[in-house]
């Protein structure tokens, strides 16, 4: 498939942030990091990218561990997304244009629920508001849902979020209304509440793009129901596409298990680098596996990967010496390397194989005497192709 962005020299793209009741880990890294290769590259290939990512700051599960941990939601939320902002600078990833907070939202989410109100798409029941699938033609399209499975009888899920990638055939709440001694509400015209976490990435997309998305990007999670809630809602509100493209981040695994609290085995961006890894690397080994596959973590393939880019490493670097002194650049050679790193990455960003591809061309160049003219050319791509990647220079 050829991509072809909704405006010609312009991609916009929405990427679904982090939930910041808790740190970002490895898992979420490489999500994020994928969508960053794709930005770049888009970049590289002459776009300009408007992006936009949310921090998912009001929910049940940041209300929770606030209250187990003796401090405000706001508290603990800004704790993680400053972690969190840290983390992507040390990783060389380029800052969205927008990074709303659902908390920054709320006006928005109110809006959307009252257009959805009054279309008798969204209902009111004991005080919170629901969104019922059956008013929207084609729900559960980018799933591939077969509705024909959905219960006759009313089923209501009022929970923020549920475990696991399984379908709640049922209503899925919007709004949270008041109840005593909620610690988190607004006043609105809706009355007191919250808004859900299936209201508020359609709030902050509506807040910045007012217009079909070219890119939506999330984990592979988001695929069952997230993001055929986001765009049950937004489509029954406006009159386009939510996306033209949606692509989806696979799991990564440790040691070929899930990552979980009660495992032990949660990897965050300072345990590796307490263990000795340079930010280059952490960011090689995430993005070297293909987004659409699972990536396992173990300290085996960890420093095979690593050892891959040092050998990289070295062999641009010994390029560069021979370069450093030549002024003339091998334009043939220059244009090879671009080639082979584009003809992979235009096959639905196959890194791995744009990389090793660069590797094996720069490896037979110096196996058969490369030329000081050659060597320039060559650099002169690397520097270029590291635009993208970020772990060569």
């Amino acid at each position: 498939m050829t991509f072809r962005s909704v405006r010609q020299d312009v991609v916009t793209m929405f990427t679904c942030g982090p939930s910041v009741y808790q740190r970002a880990h490895i898992g979420n890294f490489r999500t994020f990091l994928f969508e960053d290769i794709l930005i770049r590259y888009l970049e590289f290939l002459g776009r300009v990218v408007h992006r936009g990512m949310n921090f998912t700051d009001v929910e049940d599960k940041a209300i929770a561990e606030a209250q187990s941990r003796g401090r405000s939601v706001r508290q603990v939320t800004d704790e993680h997304i400053r972690v969190f902002l840290q983390d992507m600078e040390m990783l060389r990833m380029k800052k969205p244009d927008y990074l709303p907070r659902a908390s920054e939202a709320v006006n928005e989410a109110v809006e959307i629920i009252e257009a959805l109100l009054e279309k008798e798409v969204a209902y009111r029941h004991g005080g919170n508001i629901y969104f019922d699938p059956l008013k929207f033609k084609g729900f559960g399209k980018l799933y591939g849902l077969d509705m024909s499975k959905w219960p006759k009888k009313k089923r209501r899920f009022h929970k923020d979020t549920y475990p696991g990638m399984r379908w709640n055939l049922g209503d899925f709440v919007l709004w949270h209304g008041y109840k005593e001694g909620d610690l988190v509400f607004w006043d609105t015209r809706i009355g007191r509440g919250r808004p859900s976490w299936n209201i508020e990435d359609p709030s902050m997309i509506s807040k910045y793009f007012h217009e079909t998305l070219s890119v939506y990007c999330g984990g592979i999670d988001n695929l069952a129901r997230h993001h055929d809630y986001t765009v049950a809602i937004l489509e029954s509100v406006r009159p386009y596409p939510v996306a033209r493209y949606w692509l989806h981040c696979h799991h990564l695994l440790v040691n070929g298990k899930k990552m979980s609290k009660s495992k032990g085995n949660i990897q965050y961006i300072s345990t590796l680098r307490e263990q000795g890894f340079t930010p280059e690397e952490i960011r090689f080994f995430l993005i070297h596996g293909h987004y659409r596959k699972v990536l396992n973590y173990s300290p085996d393939r960890m420093d095979r990967t690593v050892s891959k880019l040092r050998a990289f490493k070295r062999l641009a670097q010994r390029m560069g010496k021979l370069a450093a002194d030549c002024r003339k650049t091998d334009e043939q050679t220059f244009q090879a390397a671009r080639t082979l790193f584009m003809d992979r990455m235009d096959q639905d960003l196959d890194v791995q194989g744009a990389f090793d591809g660069v590797h094996g061309f720069m490896a037979q160049l110096m196996a058969d005497g490369v030329k000081p003219s050659q060597a320039k050319g060559l650099s002169k791509a690397l520097r270029e192709i590291d635009g993208v990647l970020k772990v060569i220079f």
